[in-house]
């Protein structure tokens, strides 16, 4: 039976460790099948480069990508056999995370998803290869004044910087040149950021910088069949449901558009959603969710105790 007021979430890059999967494949079956299918699909063993690394192998984005996403795959069939009553009524990812959301709501077939972000990651290191920048994390500063800043960056240097990612109030993530950057950044701590992070990512995940590779990744989506979503997925672009004819739309706008996660967050509150349940490693979007509105329940499912932990609750 479907639970109303549960929404299950799936995590996007900065979410892989060395080690990722491994006790999910040792304790389930169904775990194991899908590391098993994995290594099957991508040709060599991707599931060892989880399970033992080594890091900078598995942090590099055409790993990481297909990586976290197995890995939430896993986790989500593991729910989906031993926590059957489960059942979500919307799903959502943070940009990566949201190929894993279409998996689970049957859109997208798991070996054309393996695929596909095995290819979102060349391409993406093939774009900061031919358009070099970086990204940011700001803290205690609101979006709007943000954007303001990335726009003052832009006339001063000429060159691209935008918002990436709103995660949550106070954590914004910013994207593009490296001189568009560092002038943001500057700005950022005049204007009263409490703290300003560089990333340590060589590309410039939603710019305008990945332009370059919209094309080509565009020719990969036309290549799958999209099949009609059993569940909603709400969408990092327009924070809105995706409508089955908007998929491809949304995954290539998705390379260059801001992720709209806080504004995600308090959609699906607005539909009734007061639990929500990360699926996948780490629990970053749990404490992003807990930011956005401490009245809801935030688990995290990444290994065996949180699987028992969501079969208890």
């Amino acid at each position: 039976m479907t639970s109303a007021a549960t929404a299950f979430l799936f995590p996007g890059q900065g979410s892989h460790h060395v080690g990722m999967g491994r006790a999910l494949a040792e304790t389930y079956p169904e775990a194991r099948d899908v590391f098993a299918q994995a290594d099957e699909v991508l040709g060599f063993p991707v599931s060892a480069l989880c399970f033992e690394g080594p890091e900078a192998e598995l942090t590099d984005t055409i790993n990481q990508q297909p990586a976290i996403l197995i890995d939430s795959v896993a986790a989500l069939r593991v729910v989906e056999a031993r926590a059957p009553e489960t059942r979500p009524a919307f799903l959502a990812g943070h940009s990566l995370g949201e190929f894993t959301a279409l998996v689970a709501a049957g859109a997208l077939a798991f070996a054309d998803a393996v695929q596909l972000v095995r290819e979102r990651g060349r391409l993406m290191k093939q774009a900061g290869a031919l358009a070099p920048g970086g990204m940011a994390a700001i803290l205690n500063l609101d979006r709007e004044t943000l954007a303001d800043i990335c726009r003052e960056a832009e006339a001063g240097t000429g060159k691209r910087v935008q918002i990436a990612n709103d995660n949550s109030p106070g954590q914004i993530v910013i994207s593009g040149d490296k001189a568009a950057l560092d002038k943001t950044m500057e700005l950022a701590k005049v204007k009263g950021a409490r703290r300003v992070i560089p990333l340590a990512v060589s590309i410039a995940a939603h710019s305008p910088l990945m332009k370059p590779i919209v094309r080509s990744f565009r020719g990969e989506l036309d290549a799958v069949t999209f099949a009609p979503m059993k569940i909603p997925v709400v969408g990092n672009v327009y924070a809105r449901p995706i409508d089955f004819v908007d998929i491809r739309d949304e995954l290539e706008a998705q390379l260059t558009a801001p992720v709209r996660w806080t504004e995600t967050i308090q959609y699906l509150v607005a539909q009734g959603v007061t639990r929500f349940v990360e699926v996948g490693p780490k629990d970053v979007l749990a404490g992003l969710v807990r930011r956005i509105d401490p009245s809801v329940t935030a688990i995290s499912v990444g290994d065996p105790t949180g699987v028992e932990l969501l079969v208890a609750s």
